[in-house]
């Protein structure tokens, strides 16, 4: 199965964050540029569409300890 990722629905508002981000970080793509990413893009009103998987969606069974 393959799975989905979330999707930016604002796509511009998505790339201005982005291209800010490649600015303000010299490494990309990394850990601590994507997290800064989708925090800027979130406070800034951005959503996702929902993605995922459908293994994810299927409920799972956990053992009581």
């Amino acid at each position: 199965m393959a799975s989905k990722s979330p999707k930016p629905k604002n796509a511009k508002l998505y790339a201005s964050v982005k291209a800010e981000a490649k600015r303000k970080f010299k490494k990309w793509p990394s850990a601590y540029g994507s997290a800064w990413l989708v925090k800027t893009y979130k406070k800034r009103g951005g959503t996702y569409s929902k993605g995922g998987s459908v293994a994810s969606k299927v409920k799972t069974r956990t053992r009581k300890s």
